[in-house]
């Protein structure tokens, strides 16, 4: 694997922390909340940078991360056969964010906050999402694929 990816990785992380994505949960956080926002990011950074120039450069991005991603659930403690149904799960989910929301830009903002609240069911504030969303991908589209690997501030 390729290590340059991992700003990459960390800046999705970091992303993930971001306070104001929780202030408004019904209940605690948890893994499982954070890794939907996770994915929901890596999405949203998938889904601009997506075309034949970056496809070599997105695959190897996505199998990084995933592959990251595998090695943090294995921290947390999980078996081997637990591991792999979760990243399994964690796959098909990625797949499934990214299927609703590659028409993002010909979505209104109800369809999009029901695709946001779809995944996050733990937030009761599904126009505090759309807009903090709508400003990551504005900031991706400000932002070169190479900007990202190269680990550019993108704030």
């Amino acid at each position: 694997m390729k290590d340059k990816y991992i700003y990459i990785y960390n800046n999705l992380i970091q992303l993930t922390r971001n306070k104001e994505l929780y202030k408004d949960f019904k209940d605690q956080d948890v893994f499982s909340d954070r890794l939907i926002y996770f994915l929901i990011h890596f999405a949203f950074f998938f889904k601009n940078f997506k075309n034949n120039e970056n496809k070599e450069t997105l695959q190897e991005i996505y199998d990084f991360t995933f592959r990251q991603l595998e090695l943090s659930i294995r921290e947390i403690g999980y078996g081997d056969q637990s591991i792999n149904k979760k990243m399994k799960d964690y796959l098909n989910l990625f797949h499934s964010i990214i299927d609703k929301i590659h028409f993002w830009d010909d979505l209104t903002d109800s369809e999009k906050i029901n695709i946001l609240k779809n995944y996050v069911l733990n937030s009761n504030n599904g126009p505090l999402l759309l807009n903090y969303f709508e400003n990551y991908l504005k900031t991706l589209k400000k932002n070169t694929l190479n900007s990202y690997i190269k680990s550019v501030s993108n704030r």
